[in-house]
């Protein structure tokens, strides 16, 4: 029997969501059964763990329903219905990462239906009519208006609930700031496949993704691509971090324990995560070429191992005795 036309999921014409990425305040990385405890945001949902290629879980998704204005870079004030769907996932035991994403029809109905009918279509946000695609995936990138649909306090009301949690003990090994990443989908042209427009690093660790794909890509998996893409953004923003006003090259005692005591967490808890597209679908995975051309993530992140592992080599070598003469 056919679905109902109003419970049935309309083709998207739009995939938008945010991302906050941080670092688990716990001095000890916690292990696949904690990281399942952590991530049990559902007592009906199940949180999938993996093993291979390294330590990952992800929590069942979360809905939160939505009924407000859409943003719009043209200011059209076009209201939207439905739900946003957020999960979180902890890579290595190490690093915490919660989003939210929602897809938005071309059209929509004239007036509200009964939530029931927008419960039966997780993570899809309806227009109250037609929807200007391009001015709200502007909108959407650019942050919006007070009072707009923002996925972003969704991702960060879902990690200020994750970072209260008992297991924490809020002592992390070194010090690191969080990242935003924004992104959004819109269609490509027939025949086309799936493109990177724009990759842009914004002020207040914010980050920008625009990306062009085919009908009916799902928003999960766009989702999980940009849940890779902020992952290992932050990686390289936090090591350049480390790297960054280290006093290197002084020779000075008191100077190499700093610089040994500042990149050493780089060593342990960090430098094995570098895993791109480990867990990004096959037909997105093509998405990540752009990055490594220019600006070279992957280019980038082996010269900052390089150096932190040259600056650790050099520091365990003893400094060469130096004469002095006596005091007469």
């Amino acid at each position: 029997m056919a679905p109902r036309e109003s419970t049935r999921t309309p083709r998207a014409v739009l995939a938008c969501g945010e991302i906050r990425t941080c670092l688990l305040p716990a001095r000890q990385a916690l292990d696949i059964r904690a990281a399942a405890q952590l991530l049990a945001l559902r007592a009906d949902g199940r949180t999938l763990t993996s093993e291979r290629p390294g330590l990952y879980a992800r929590s069942p998704d979360t809905l939160t329903g939505v009924d407000c204005p859409l943003p719009s870079a043209n200011g059209a004030r076009v209201r939207a219905v439905g739900t946003v769907a957020a999960r979180a996932a902890l890579t290595e035991g190490r690093v915490l990462q919660t989003s939210a994403r929602f897809h938005l029809p071309a059209t929509g109905p004239d007036q509200r239906r009964p939530w029931g009918e927008y419960l039966v279509r997780p993570g899809v946000v309806e227009p109250l009519g037609k929807l200007p695609h391009e001015a709200v995936a502007q909108g959407v990138l650019g942050g919006g208006r007070t009072g707009d649909l923002d996925a972003g306090l969704i991702a960060e009301g879902l990690l200020t609930r994750l970072l209260r949690h008992p297991l924490l003990d809020q002592r992390p090994p070194f010090r690191s700031r969080p990242t935003r990443l924004r992104w959004a989908a819109l269609p490509a042209a027939p025949g086309e496949g799936p493109r990177l427009e724009r990759f842009t690093l914004a002020e207040d660790e914010l980050r920008t993704v625009r990306l062009r794909v085919p009908e009916d890509t799902p928003a999960a998996g766009l989702a999980a691509l940009c849940e890779d893409l902020a992952l290992h953004d932050w990686l390289l923003t936090t090591v350049v971090r480390m790297l960054d006003g280290v006093r290197l090259g002084t020779g000075a005692a008191r100077d190499t324990g700093a610089v040994v005591r500042t990149l050493r967490p780089a060593v342990d808890h960090l430098l094995h995560l570098w895993m791109p597209r480990a867990r990004v679908s096959p037909e997105l995975a093509a998405l990540w070429d752009p990055l490594e051309e220019r600006p070279g993530f992957t280019r980038q992140w082996r010269t900052l191992v390089q150096r932190i592992r040259d600056q650790l080599t050099l520091h365990a070598i003893p400094a060469p005795h130096q004469e002095v003469d006596p005091v007469p």
